[in-house]
């Protein structure tokens, strides 16, 4: 998982590289959004939870994340990945079932067949040899 620092390095390494050189974040233009109650409320929660030091922080470090996403700049997320990989198994495990099903059920008939014949491996006549 990428800690904020490791993010606003990323971004301010990203951001230097358009520019050609290095700003601080004193240097960055205001703005001003309107939020939704509780979409403010939810983005405080994880700006606390990440650890910046003010929603403002939080609110760049998303723009700049989405920015990166718009640009198709990002890495193939691991929860990506690994629900691609979880779908993979279970199709694996469904087909394993499913010949399965099919092992049960054909074996279970062919008794049930031979039971209606007649047919019963535990009449057959003894010829005195063990098999």
């Amino acid at each position: 998982m990428t800690t904020p620092q490791e993010l606003k390095k990323k971004t301010q390494s990203v951001r230097d590289t358009k520019k050609g050189s290095t700003q601080s974040s004193s240097a960055r233009q205001g703005m001003f959004i309107r939020l939704d109650p509780d979409d403010k409320q939810r983005a405080e929660y994880w700006a606390n939870k990440r650890g910046f030091s003010s929603l403002n922080e939080y609110v760049a470090e998303a723009v700049a994340e989405k920015i990166r996403r718009e640009n198709l700049d990002y890495d193939l997320p691991t929860l990506e990945i690994a629900r691609l990989n979880e779908l993979v198994d279970q199709v694996a495990a469904l087909a394993k079932n499913s010949a399965n099903l099919e092992r049960v059920v054909t074996t279970g008939f062919d008794s049930l067949i031979g039971l209606t014949r007649g047919d019963n491996y535990l009449l057959d006549d003894e010829d005195g040899e063990l098999a």
